[in-house]
């Protein structure tokens, strides 16, 4: 068995001892990563009974089971990743790259045509720690995610959308204000300090009919 690097096993200590991923295993969670959107949820309002929801890069899939919970019986989550995700009752998820076409069209073909209330993306591009090449990649999928809000949110929708500051950052920014008229940006408490990422929240989407 090769032996793990010292970074690798100071990643494993720091995980494991980790406040949010110790009470993510104890309260049935599937990742800490929930901790985020339940701080934000809560703080900004912004999950409400009966809303229909998509959520994009969902695996392993905390955001859809913390959603699913929020929304009640008749709330829909939609949620779509490259990576397989085990099932989660009340969720429809679709495994593939909502980038190709017919991945594309499936989930339009789930989403009643501009009524989705929020879009979800706690999306991440495998890091090689080399910021020339990962900050490319995380904003192109940030692109994404606030393109997929402007095909389908409602007028009045919003979206969440995980961000790294960085280059590109601003034209992000300016696109995000051109689409909604409240954008703010949030970093909970679960996301760690040293990280680059904050949640871009934008609000009351300017639907174009």
């Amino acid at each position: 068995m090769a032996k793990r690097s010292k970074s690798s096993g100071r990643w494993l200590q720091e995980h494991f001892s980790d406040p949010f991923v110790q009470r993510a295993q104890a309260q049935g969670w599937r990742s800490r990563a929930v901790f985020k959107l339940e701080e934000i949820d809560l703080r900004e309002k912004m999950l409400k009974p009966g809303a229909i929801c998509l959520d994009l890069g969902s695996a392993p899939g905390a955001w859809s089971q913390y959603v699913r919970r929020r929304l009640g019986r008749s709330g829909r989550v939609i949620a779509t990743d490259i990576l397989a995700m085990e099932p989660l009752e009340g969720v429809e998820f679709i495994q593939g790259d909502f980038r190709e076409q017919a991945v594309f069209d499936q989930i339009l073909g789930l989403l009643p045509e501009r009524q989705v209330d929020w879009v979800l993306s706690d999306m991440a591009p495998s890091m090689s720690g080399i910021d020339a090449v990962d900050q490319p990649r995380s904003m192109y999928l940030a692109e994404l995610a606030l393109d997929m809000g402007g095909r389908a949110l409602k007028a009045g929708g919003g979206a969440l959308i995980k961000v790294f500051q960085g280059a590109g950052f601003d034209a992000l920014l300016r696109d995000a204000r051109s689409r909604f008229a409240k954008v703010k940006l949030v970093k909970p408490a679960a996301s760690r300090a040293r990280s680059p990422e904050v949640y871009l929240l934008a609000r009351e989407f300017r639907s174009i009919g």
